[in-house]
């Protein structure tokens, strides 16, 4: 399953380590994060649930960024 969140980031640079963090939750097959448009797709495993899934995605992309904000 894909969804697609509506995101806040400061830089670029910041987009491209919450694409990072997003990779590595477990749960998440693939994740990308679209500065210009402020959009993080991401793609689950099968048979998890893309709203316990995000709220991991969301502390592990405020580690790298502690002001970011992603609209589940």
């Amino acid at each position: 399953m894909k969804k697609a969140y509506k995101i806040e980031v400061d830089c670029a640079n910041c987009a491209n380590l919450m694409e990072d963090a997003a990779r590595k939750t477990p749960g998440v097959k693939d994740a990308s994060v679209n500065f210009m448009t402020l959009k993080m797709n991401v793609e689950f495993e099968e048979g998890k649930d893309p709203s316990t899934v995000m709220q991991e995605v969301l502390k592990n992309c405020k580690k790298v960024e502690d002001d970011c904000e992603i609209f589940i």
